[in-house]
């Protein structure tokens, strides 16, 4: 039975938050009123408020789903080019960024952002941890799996610089995505080899090599 309500509630709030979101894309965030959002999933506004006890709560489900979306969007490009370094690191840029340009709730999102007290953006900037931290981890992941020499700390340090440059470039593009892709996905690959110790496996399949000694 538990699992039954269980069941039940999620899909009651995954009708809330798909109200949300289409509101969001139609109106922007600041448009969004907790009574149209009942109204949209046909329930009361009490049974919204139950669920996610005000407008921040509701903002922060909607984010959080379309992160987990786009994280696992993210994972499976990684996976589809295996032991490829520098193709599913342009895969995963080029995704990430192609799908954010076109993704009508982000443009909802950048476009509520330009004025109001409310609105959605902080979720992808500010509260940092809702996009930083998945596609970090994600990023993480499979770079570890492809790079066992590196040091993990480093490693740690260098997913993380990437994901934070394609995510300044999401809010504020300043190229097509498949030329900022390119560039960014050398970057990355800097960042990446630059954890190996030298000898060691580089990014682009490889061995590292070592520097040249000093000369007098």
């Amino acid at each position: 039975m538990d699992g039954i309500r269980d069941t039940a509630r999620q899909r009651l709030r995954d009708t809330i938050v798909d109200a949300a979101r289409a509101q969001a894309v139609a109106v922007g965030w600041d448009g969004v009123r907790m009574g149209g959002v009942a109204r949209a999933a046909g329930v009361s506004r009490q049974t919204v408020y139950n669920e996610f006890a005000n407008k921040a709560g509701l903002a922060e489900a909607l984010a959080r789903r379309e992160v987990d979306r786009f994280v696992a969007d993210v994972r499976a490009v990684l996976r589809r080019h295996g032991d490829d370094v520098r193709a599913g690191a342009y895969a995963a840029i080029a995704h990430t960024l192609t799908e954010a340009a076109g993704n009508p709730l982000i443009k909802a999102i950048l476009t509520s952002a330009r004025g109001g007290s409310d609105a959605l953006l902080p979720y992808l900037t500010t509260r940092a941890e809702l996009v930083l931290d998945e596609a970090t981890g994600a990023l993480l992941e499979w770079a570890g799996h492809r790079l066992p020499e590196a040091d993990p700390a480093a490693l740690a340090f260098a997913a993380d610089a990437v994901v934070r440059l394609v995510v300044s470039h999401i809010v504020l593009p300043q190229a097509p995505p498949d030329r900022t892709a390119q560039h960014l996905t050398n970057l990355a690959l800097h960042l990446l080899s630059a954890t190996t110790p030298p000898g060691g496996h580089d990014v682009t399949g490889g061995r590292a090599r070592r520097a040249a000694p000093p000369t007098s």
